[in-house]
């Protein structure tokens, strides 16, 4: 990454980054027939910590104040609409201060999307599902004819234990909690108390998997928060290999081998725990693991399809409080608007907001959702979150405000142009379809950002930087 513009020579950089302007000037050329207009927001903004960090600047005028670089255009698009311009877009630069990931990247770029008067969310997943077929057939030359499929969160989570589920293949999640639901077993006893026991079927795992590779599955799914992995592998032979079948009866057994639909060969992997969440996401992932391993998909299909119904709140035991699971200006699917005001933690839990996700290849490519449009329901919002009424002012106050002059219904959402391109290119790194990417740490190795300042220009700005001790 210090020669940079030396790699930038080599072939495949330069294929991707073609891809990557082609990609966007389709999605300009697409908007604009539809009507959108592409208007700038501000780089320097208010803070207003909700999510990741932020990345601050300091202002030289007045000293100890600071702008913050926007994680989104979220509300400036949100207030576009207000003003009157129905149909916005930006290819938005975008800024998150928080622990990268492989394929994270301090600075980052949307295709964002806002539009009014929308009926519901299929009027918004038409426009950004019409958008994404025109970018395949001039980038990839890929026609799509069908509508793409639509999936709710709850049967995503059921079936894969993932909202953004691959599903070029097989291999689902079954729960297994009816075969054991009287189990003497310890385990799975206490599992039940308030979460499943599921389960994964590998067809022809049994002489695929060596036990020690087991084992490592075992220790792969400890790092999603599993306290372990059950396993039985049903021979060729007709014998069985298990880790947990002595602690059920030969009807509890049978009852899981009915469900699974097991047969010889097969090699069978259970997660219980009281935390659905833990089995869902600790399994999910090792489907993914075993999918890849085995290679159970054509790399280059792509299979698409949109999420849909997603919960409005996730709660947190470790802050005692709900969080929003997209952002706290997504709306409440109407379905469920009489339990917003209900103060049982498991009810608030069960509401399900107007928001919507879209899956290619098992990545979410994109996701948004139809907004809050009026001041008493945003309002109710920042408090379900916990806010009060000093934070909901100074932080939110103007934006309030704002929706007592009249908000026309409207929703959005925004696509990963680094994500899209590298789905188009099916490169796995999200450093190969950025110009200047910064390494693991954040930092520029080419240039050495970030760096120090001379004294001078903070004694202008009103700071200064503590000695080391």
């Amino acid at each position: 990454m210090k020669y940079r513009y030396l790699e930038l020579r080599k072939s495949y950089l330069q294929n991707n980054l073609i891809m990557r302007d082609k990609i966007t000037r389709a999605a300009r050329d697409y908007l604009a027939r539809n009507g959108f207009l592409e208007i700038e927001t501000p780089f320097l903004g208010k803070s207003t910590p909700e999510g990741a960090r932020d990345y601050l600047v300091p202002s030289r005028i007045k000293h100890g104040a600071f702008y913050a670089l926007p994680q989104s255009p979220q509300l400036y698009k949100q207030l576009l609409m207000i003003a009157g311009f129905d149909r916005y877009y930006q290819i938005a630069r975008c800024f998150r201060d928080e622990d990268l990931r492989a394929n994270r990247q301090p600075e980052f770029t949307q295709i964002d999307i806002e539009m009014s008067f929308v009926e519901n969310d299929e009027d918004v997943m038409e426009i950004a599902e019409g958008m994404i077929k025109d970018i395949f057939a001039k980038c990839k030359n890929i026609t799509f004819t069908k509508p793409f499929r639509r999936m709710t969160w709850t049967e995503a989570m059921n079936r894969f234990g993932s909202d953004k589920p691959d599903t070029r293949y097989g291999l689902e999640l079954n729960d297994i909690s009816p075969a054991v639901k009287n189990s003497e077993f310890t385990v799975f006893r206490q599992a039940l108390e308030k979460g499943s026991v599921r389960a994964l079927c590998v067809k022809g795992g049994a002489d695929k998997f060596t036990r020690k590779e087991i084992d490592a599955f075992a220790d792969f799914v400890k790092d999603y928060g599993a306290k372990g992995l059950a396993w039985a592998s049903k021979k060729n032979d007709g014998s069985t290999t298990s880790t947990f079948y002595k602690f059920l009866t030969e009807d509890e057994i049978k009852n899981i081998e009915d469900i699974l639909h097991a047969e010889k060969g097969d090699l069978i992997l259970v997660v219980a725990d009281n935390k659905n969440k833990v089995v869902y996401d600790s399994l999910g992932a090792l489907r993914t693991h075993i999918a890849d391993k085995l290679g159970l998909y054509d790399k280059n299909e792509y299979d698409i399809l949109w999420i849909t119904e997603f919960p409005l709140l996730e709660w947190s035991d470790e802050d005692n409080r709900f969080y929003a699971m997209h952002h706290p200006f997504t709306s409440v699917n109407v379905q469920d608007m009489d339990k917003i005001d209900s103060r049982d933690r498991d009810v608030l839990a069960s509401i399900r907001a107007n928001a919507y996700d879209l899956v290619i290849n098992g990545q979410e490519a994109g996701g948004g959702s139809i907004r809050i449009h009026t001041p008493e329901m945003q309002h109710k919002m920042f408090e379900i979150l916990g806010m009060s009424e000093e934070t909901i002012k100074n932080r939110f106050g103007f934006f309030v405000d704002a929706f007592k002059y009249g908000a026309p219904p409207h929703g959005g959402l925004a696509f990963g142009l680094d994500r899209l391109t590298m789905l188009l290119t099916g490169d796995d790194n999200i450093k190969d379809v950025i110009a200047f990417p910064k390494v693991q740490n954040a930092s520029c190795l080419m240039t050495g950002a970030p760096d120090f300042v001379e004294d001078v220009q903070l004694k202008e700005l009103g700071l200064a930087v503590p000695e080391e001790k």
